[in-house]
């Protein structure tokens, strides 16, 4: 299911959610600049790989030139490939604006980045030893999607049902999209505990755990931040 827009309308404009896009795009026109080699070699750098923040949890050096926890940052911001990056903005767009409206703009930002570390920590822990760089900003914007079930359960869905040759759109409750996301999600995640070399990061595909993580950090975290206060 792809969603295209939701009828819930915001107060405020999104200055960091459009931000946040922005960077991610320029992260990747950059990312795109780059020669197969470099890229290789800067994707490693910047995207958080498991073992190697394994052994900076331990005290042991990794002889990289930025501190290895800063990962938990920096790969929030870079994405795999086009499509990569056009399904997470897609997200990031629908669902944002209405999560950093209730929160307002810096709660937001904090929420936002907090989710993406939280969601890669839960990543790591069921894949320690990993050697496959885990990067993108679907465990930050899982985090989003986990507030806005919380705070907009009945806000409906436009969503897109790709079938073959037909493509018919329908409006669904916020609950039943993010709510079958969710699930989607975790499932997939204990079943990469099973199969590791085909399903998840280990087979080098989708980071699960992360997504899981995310939404439910995102619910736990927001309505501390005030995600249903009146006012922000």
């Amino acid at each position: 299911m792809v969603p295209l827009k939701d009828n819930n309308p915001t107060e405020i404009t999104p200055y960091v959610t459009y931000g946040l896009i922005i960077a991610n795009v320029l992260a990747f026109l950059y990312e795109t600049s780059l020669p197969p080699q470099a890229l290789n070699g800067f994707l490693h750098l910047a995207a958080v790989v498991p073992r190697e923040l394994s052994l900076s949890f331990a005290g042991i050096s990794v002889n990289q030139p930025i501190p290895e926890w800063l990962t938990l940052i920096t790969a929030q911001f870079l994405h795999g490939g086009f499509l990569h990056l056009a399904g997470n903005m897609l997200f990031l767009w629908i669902f944002g604006n209405n999560v950093e409206d209730k929160l307002g703009h810096f709660k937001y930002l904090v929420f936002y980045l907090s989710c993406g570390v939280l969601a890669s920590l839960t990543q790591w822990y069921f894949a320690q030893n990993s050697n496959i760089p885990s990067l993108g900003a679907s465990g930050a914007i899982a985090g989003v999607m986990g507030a806005y079930i919380l705070r907009f359960p009945q806000a409906e869905v436009l969503t897109l049902l790709p079938l073959g040759i037909f493509f018919p759109t329908f409006w669904v409750p916020a609950y039943f999209f993010l709510g079958f996301w969710f699930l989607q999600q975790a499932f997939y995640g204990i079943a990469s505990l099973e199969a590791p070399t085909n399903i998840g990061m280990e087979g080098g595909g989708i980071a699960y755990w992360a997504h899981a993580g995310g939404f439910i950090f995102g619910a736990i975290i927001a309505p501390v931040l005030g995600l249903f206060d009146d006012k922000s």
